[in-house]
């Protein structure tokens, strides 16, 4: 069955990516009124972060054809979205897909849906977020879009959005969106900073006293 493909949108600018590295995905949620970001979606590696460009794909469920195709397309920094319709069916990728990725300089995998190999995957320390594990493997005979909207964990991404992932999930935002925002993310950044020293502080005062 056929795959169909979308030209791929500008990446993130290096300078938003930059501005954005290391930034709690919880701080960015929240300068968004709490709404954007994907949900049920956990990560299976480490503690890395992840952050990079949306490369969007929409796949039926329980089959990777469409992956193989994205991953000959993807640019290196990408994000390989993909929206698997949450089916925990079929894993749609796993270790030899997640070391194709690393060569093609892919950030990380976000997928609404189950992946295999997560020991493997672990080892390798290569971002890969998803809604669940089996060992049933994938079917490989399509359709498939790619560069096109897609909904992941409840949130739609578009092309070319900027995603942002740590422990606590992922946020997807427009360049447009992040630009806009960035002061009130380095506002809250410092606001909560502020905040833990003070309650910090306060916790030392008080294990002095009591010692």
């Amino acid at each position: 069955m056929t795959i169909r493909e979308y030209p791929a949108l500008p990446q993130v600018a290096a300078d938003l990516l930059r501005d954005y590295e290391g930034t709690a995905s919880s701080i960015i949620s929240d300068c968004m009124d709490r709404l954007p970001g994907a949900v049920g979606l956990l990560p299976y590696h480490m503690s890395q972060t992840i952050i990079g460009t949306a490369f969007t794909v929409r796949t039926r469920a329980g089959d990777n054809h469409a992956i193989h195709a994205a991953l000959k397309l993807v640019r290196p920094g990408d994000v390989m979205v993909v929206d698997g319709g949450g089916d925990i069916s079929q894993a749609l990728i796993g270790e030899i897909i997640v070391q194709k990725a690393m060569l093609a300089g892919l950030a990380g995998f976000v997928i609404d849906g189950a992946i295999r190999d997560v020991d493997a995957i672990r080892e390798l320390g290569f971002p890969v977020y998803a809604r669940a594990v089996t060992h049933r493997g994938p079917y490989k005979n399509g359709p498939g879009v790619l560069n096109q909207p897609v909904a992941v964990g409840g949130t739609v991404v578009m092309p070319g959005d900027l995603v942002v992932g740590d422990a606590d999930g992922i946020v997807t935002l427009s360049p447009a969106t992040a630009a806009e925002i960035l002061p009130a993310v380095r506002a809250k950044e410092e606001h909560e900073r502020l905040k833990i020293a003070e309650i910090r502080n306060s916790i030392n005062a008080m294990t002095r006293r009591a010692g």
